[in-house]
């Protein structure tokens, strides 16, 4: 039978990350001389720099905090002074514009979001178990939620007055990244018109994470904010804004990002760019190879719904059999479109080592799959996620 998680339940979760943090086979922490706001990240990759939390930590609190929020990069964190800071707008538009960071600030009103980010390649090193992928191997920590603020993308944009033949929006950000040949180019990533301009969260060109100015490693000072979208399209270290008829030519959009089988060029200009993230739902608590008694676990972790703009987490189950039977979990707060929610299981496990299961269903009835597809690039990988806990 199901039962209510109370807030005592919650803390017993809240007290099973100091024990999973030091289980070995998640990674290491960084080491004591890496800045303090990346000491509580397992860093994959250190240049670029990709670091992700582990995953007890995502188990307690709604809201990420920004030392614990995951960083992806695909190049050198830029040093931008925000005085000398300039965003230009260009392409089919009547009126090109270009905004100081206070003139963003002063001109536009305030919008805050609670939004969720989510690398397109989390939980990547699942999907490298059923054949090797290349990327940064990431848990399922690449991930994270947070309440950001700044102007709405389509306030910024009205000042352009869009031509109309303009349907995508481009991104280019101050970042940059080494092609083969040994040159450099930003960056970018764009979305369609239709996304900046339409109903549900809105996307922001944020300059706050969680009440406070941007941190360098989160695109200080002015990102993009798309909710719902993969992390990618929302640009760190924003410069410019681009207004076309069609998706960006950069390499992040026209390359990568895609879901393709093989490296094949044609195969990557026919295929889509990745938009929306799917339905997804991790496991944090208790760590993969824990060791606890018998009797009652608690068992946590997130659900994050499909990103549509409308559909929130409906329902979360767990099972203690490799998902022959399934029991439902409690969600923690209210439901929020494009945000993730935590849940909560009260367990009773008998001794042996047992294999806890976790599924999520959305409010458009999108169910998580048993299994995930493979892809070359290792991207949205969603299948039901699976722990293995030894019970003394």
């Amino acid at each position: 039978m199901n039962q209510t998680l109370h807030r005592r339940q919650w803390l017993r979760i809240s007290a099973a990350v100091a024990a999973s943090l030091s289980l070995s086979g998640r990674g290491r922490l960084a080491a004591d001389d890496t800045p303090p706001k990346l000491r509580n990240l397992l860093v994959r990759s250190e240049d670029p720099l990709n670091a992700e939390p582990a995953l007890a930590q995502l188990a307690v609190s709604a809201i990420t905090p920004t030392e614990q929020f995951y960083v992806r990069n695909h190049g050198p964190i830029p040093k931008v002074d925000a005085t000398e800071f300039r965003l230009k707008i260009d392409g089919l538009v009547h009126n090109p514009q270009e905004f100081s960071l206070a003139q963003v600030r002063k001109t536009f009103k305030s919008v805050s979001v609670m939004a969720t980010l989510t690398c397109a390649g989390n939980r990547r090193r699942e999907m490298s178990q059923i054949k090797p992928v290349g990327g940064v191997q990431w848990d399922a920590g690449a991930i994270g939620n947070a309440m950001w603020s700044g102007a709405t993308l389509a306030a910024v944009l009205a000042t352009a007055e869009f031509q109309p033949d303009a349907k995508h929006v481009w991104f280019e950000g101050l970042d940059p990244i080494k092609e083969k040949d040994g040159s450099a180019a930003p960056f970018g990533g764009s979305i369609p018109l239709a996304r900046a301009l339409g109903n549900g969260p809105p996307a922001l060109l944020a300059y706050t994470m969680n009440d406070k100015p941007l941190t360098a490693e989160h695109g200080f000072p002015l990102r993009t904010l798309v909710p719902g979208f993969i992390g990618a399209r929302s640009v760190k270290w924003l410069s410019k804004i681009t207004v076309s008829d069609r998706p960006s030519p950069n390499h992040y959009v026209a390359e990568a990002y895609k879901i393709v089988q093989s490296d094949a060029k044609e195969e990557a200009a026919k295929a889509e760019p990745i938009y929306q993230f799917p339905i997804n739902a991790a496991i944090c608590t208790p760590a993969e190879g824990e060791k606890t008694k018998a009797g009652e676990v608690t068992v946590g972790g997130y659900a994050l719904p499909s990103g549509d703009g409308k559909s929130k987490i409906a329902k979360v189950e767990v099972s203690t059999d490799g998902g022959k039977s399934w029991q439902t979990a409690d969600l923690r707060g209210g439901p929020i479109p494009d945000c993730w929610q935590l849940w909560g299981a009260r367990l009773t496990l008998p001794a042996g080592r047992h294999e806890l299961v976790v599924r999520a269903t959305d409010s458009a009835g999108r169910l998580q799959p048993e299994k995930g597809d493979w892809n070359l690039k290792g991207y949205l990988y969603n299948a039901w996620h699976r722990t293995s806990v030894e019970v003394a």
